[in-house]
């Protein structure tokens, strides 16, 4: 079972969405195969603080829905982490502002729960190598990601 360490730095404002993420992202852990005792941490936020951390670590001075941080991704230069038998593997943290999730929620017209746990799955996947920089890339991402949605039943 995938192993979620929830923080929540908005008031309580992103808690009524953990037990769906809990679900969506174990039942996705279980779509990818991952072994159980993978790890991962959800931070909710609000956006001034996540455009704090976008413009710091990514150089964009604006609010973001979500952003994931992959304790294995290489960046340049950098060295590969490597799981060590016995100690669980841990994917890295997701950032979600709960604002623009209910702003976005808003603007779809679904709930604030289902675009956390849109949020949530979107990074998830980013922290297990899948990412959206060209054309090819994207259709395979947005199409395992409607995958999931569609499997667990979220759906806008």
């Amino acid at each position: 079972m995938l192993v979620i360490d929830f923080i929540d730095e908005t008031e309580g404002k992103g808690a009524s969405a953990a037990p769906l993420i809990e679900e969506l992202l174990t039942f996705a852990a279980e779509a990818e195969q991952l072994e159980d005792g993978t790890e991962v941490s959800v931070t909710f936020l609000d956006d001034a603080a996540i455009r704090h951390i976008n413009r710091e670590y990514r150089g964009k001075d604006q609010a973001t829905d979500v952003i994931s941080f992959a304790l294995e991704e290489e960046g340049e230069g950098e060295t590969a982490i490597r799981g060590t038998a016995g100690i669980p593997r841990h994917l890295g943290d997701l950032l979600i502002s709960v604002e623009t999730a209910e702003r976005q929620a808003a603007d779809y017209g679904h709930s604030v729960d289902r675009e956390i746990g849109f949020l949530a799955l979107h990074g998830f996947l980013h922290l297990l190598g899948y990412d959206h920089m060209t054309e090819t890339d994207e259709k395979e991402m947005f199409g395992r990601q409607d995958e999931i949605l569609a499997a667990y039943g979220l759906n806008r």
